[in-house]
């Protein structure tokens, strides 16, 4: 990480944030303006601007992870200058930065930042390198294809496999944008897992992009597969999984900010049905 980028970049994201409008505001505050009593400690949490002074912290990995989570979170981050945070702290030295960044990406960004995700989805540590795989599931760039075929690549004789079975399974997921016949090959191969969560994905995949299903049956899937003239005649629109969890204890108090929730959804910059 540049200790002078991100000193170049926080005047402006300081600005931009104390500009910010008070939805904004709520988001990172337990409690209504004004409000007063014993509880407001407990309630208040850092504005935006606390968040990106957090965020660009270089003495500090921990504040810099809290600050960049908080925006990757919040729904007014598709601005150019918190793209370019979460941009600068993709490639930050603390892989919880990394992956706070990579998160902030997949929720806000778009098919231009395809190629950093794809760099971040070798990345040294396993949580970077699947937040990056959930991130590719949510925005559509083909330059993504060959890379995801990569994750999904397991073995010992295998050149740089994935050896995480979830970061495989994640990949495999986002491949059933794609409908390419070297996807499904890729696809097909991978139902040789060891892992039953990726061959479910991967059979998962197959039935989005085929509308075939022959179970974990790869040379059922082979032969049907060359014998058919039109692979993805029967194709299913793919969306990447939504996001819910249960309510904590304290999340049913009053003016505390419920969980994220996000519905499963097609990816950014992925072309309409048809379109070809």
């Amino acid at each position: 990480m540049s200790r002078r980028t991100h000193a170049a970049t926080l005047a402006p994201l300081m600005l931009l944030a104390l500009a910010g409008c008070e939805a904004a505001d709520s988001l990172f505050s337990g409690i209504k303006p004004g409000s007063e009593g014993i509880l407001q400690d407990l309630f208040t949490g850092p504005t935006p601007a606390d968040a990106v002074e957090m965020s660009v912290d270089q003495y500090d990995a921990d504040r810099r992870y809290r600050g960049t989570n908080l925006l990757a979170n919040a729904p007014f981050a598709s601005e150019p200058v918190y793209l370019d945070l979460f941009i600068n702290n993709a490639s930050d030295e603390d892989p919880a930065v990394r992956s706070a960044a990579v998160r902030g990406l997949a929720n806000h960004g778009n098919p231009v930042h395809v190629p950093l995700l794809v760099e971040r989805l070798t990345d040294t540590d396993r949580i970077v390198r699947l937040e990056a795989a959930r991130a590719l599931q949510r925005i559509h760039n083909p330059v993504a294809i060959d890379p995801l075929m990569q994750a999904i690549r397991q073995g010992e004789l295998v050149a740089k496999a994935e050896p995480d079975a979830q970061v495989r399974a994640e990949a495999a997921d986002a491949l059933g944008q794609y409908a390419e016949n070297r996807v499904v090959r890729a696809l097909i191969a991978a139902l040789a897992d060891e892992s039953f969560l990726v061959t479910s994905t991967a059979r998962r995949s197959l039935r989005t992009l085929t509308g075939q299903d022959f179970g974990v049956d790869r040379k059922a899937w082979s032969a049907w597969n060359e014998g058919t003239q039109d692979t993805f005649a029967a194709r299913s629109v793919y969306r990447f999984p939504g996001y819910e969890r249960d309510r904590k204890t304290i999340e049913y108090l009053p003016f505390v900010p419920q969980p994220p929730r996000q519905a499963p959804s097609v990816p950014v910059g992925m072309p309409p049905p048809g379109s070809g």
